[in-house]
């Protein structure tokens, strides 16, 4: 056996939460072009597509009464209903057959919906991102310019809830330096897959088998210097 130490081959499932503005979508994006075993994980939702989205690749489309009964099946890991009552939620199978085949999954979620999967699947890594400062947080949301003041302050109050949360994750990143926080978040993943629990088999070769071995190495040298030693000596 060339290795000593036998890892799981499973894949990691990484959620990264955050509050509005904390630039979680960004960093999730440039983490995922700089590994090749990572993936996004897509959600199915029962509202509308808009314009310039695609099935499959934004969301699977589905409707509120397909959706309704993969809630009754236990087909979802997690799921929401938001404002005007559609429905949000992580494909349980899709998330399996990634996992098992070895690929690293990054769900991008809410913190009720982290609570959710974490639950079910104890392994799964945590990881909260958030903005250097409220303050931060306020003159992004203004930058926007698309909002009235009555969301802008909606934003804040769920942004305040949400810190609140912190303590329930594993791992918090301040996104003050897009490339900072990105190589934070793959220095987590990294020390996770390096963790003691994720070894599944470590081997060590019987003691008396690499004794034998290395004798029978210093007397197969030796053998070769007197073979040599007597070569000259007839010279």
């Amino acid at each position: 056996m060339d290795n000593m130490i036998k890892t799981k081959k499973r894949g990691s499932l990484i959620i990264i939460s955050g509050t509005t503005c904390a630039g979680k979508g960004s960093v999730i994006k440039k983490v995922i072009e700089h590994n090749n075993n990572m993936t996004l994980s897509i959600s199915y939702t029962s509202r509308q597509m808009r314009k310039g989205e695609v099935e499959g690749i934004d969301y699977y489309f589905i409707t509120r009464e397909e959706f309704e009964q993969k809630i009754a099946n236990g087909d979802l890991l997690e799921y929401a209903k938001v404002r005007y009552g559609e429905y949000f939620g992580t494909p349980k199978d899709k998330i399996e057959d990634l996992l098992n085949s070895g690929k690293d999954v990054i769900l991008e979620i809410d913190v009720q919906g982290a609570k959710q999967v974490k639950e079910i699947l104890p392994e799964t890594i945590l990881i909260f991102i958030v903005a250097p400062s409220m303050s931060e947080i306020k003159r992004r949301i203004k930058a926007r310019g698309a909002e009235t003041n009555e969301q802008i302050l909606d934003r804040f109050e769920t942004a305040y809830r949400e810190i609140n949360e912190i303590p329930k994750y594993n791992y918090i990143v301040v996104n003050d330096n897009l490339d900072d926080a990105v190589k934070k978040v793959e220095s987590i993943i990294v020390s996770e897959k390096c963790r003691v629990d994720r070894i599944e088999e470590i081997y060590v070769e019987n003691k008396e088998e690499i004794i034998h071995e290395f004798l029978m190495g210093k007397e197969y040298d030796n053998s070769i210097k007197t073979i040599n030693d007597a070569i000259k000596n007839t010279k």
